[in-house]
């Protein structure tokens, strides 16, 4: 009776906190959508303004970034280090390499499905505020770590 009582409460547990991670994972998702359609509406709100001042902020936003590659740091997490590398050309990341990252046992399944969705996020931010993927928190701190460390400046 009381192993019955048991599983029950932590089935119902496991079932809780599943809803909640799905409903934070979507509702963080839905949050930078919007925050990036306001930019973009703002953005072009400004374009329509004055050109000039749209090219001059085009072009300072392109030279905070020079062309090249560059390593990061490597960032210690609980798990091991995560290193990586970026590709910048035209003042834009076009490519992340992780270079290094923790392996082994539940590392291997984890980072699978997390290292892929940081790297897209990132180079469709152009930055390293990207938002974490649910089980994924000391790669997340390793490679947005890394990730800064290889700001490049003009």
């Amino acid at each position: 009776m009381f192993k019955k009582f048991l599983i029950t409460i932590v089935s119902i547990s496991a079932s809780v906190a599943v809803l909640i991670d799905g409903y934070l994972m979507f509702f963080k998702h839905d949050q930078s959508q919007e925050a990036a359609q306001s930019q973009a509406t703002a953005a072009s709100d400004t374009e329509s303004e004055s050109s000039t001042t749209t090219s001059s902020s085009t072009s300072s936003s392109n030279s905070t970034m020079k062309d090249g590659t560059y390593t990061g740091k490597s960032t210690s997490t609980e798990w091991g280090d995560v290193q990586v590398k970026i590709t910048v050309a035209s003042g834009k990341i076009t490519q992340i390499t992780v270079l290094k990252y923790p392996t082994g046992g539940k590392s291997d399944e984890i980072n699978s499905r997390s290292l892929p969705t940081y790297k897209q996020e990132a180079l469709a931010a152009q930055s390293a505020n990207i938002n974490q993927v649910s089980g994924a928190t000391e790669t997340y701190k390793g490679f947005t770590g890394s990730l800064q460390s290889t700001w490049p400046r003009s």
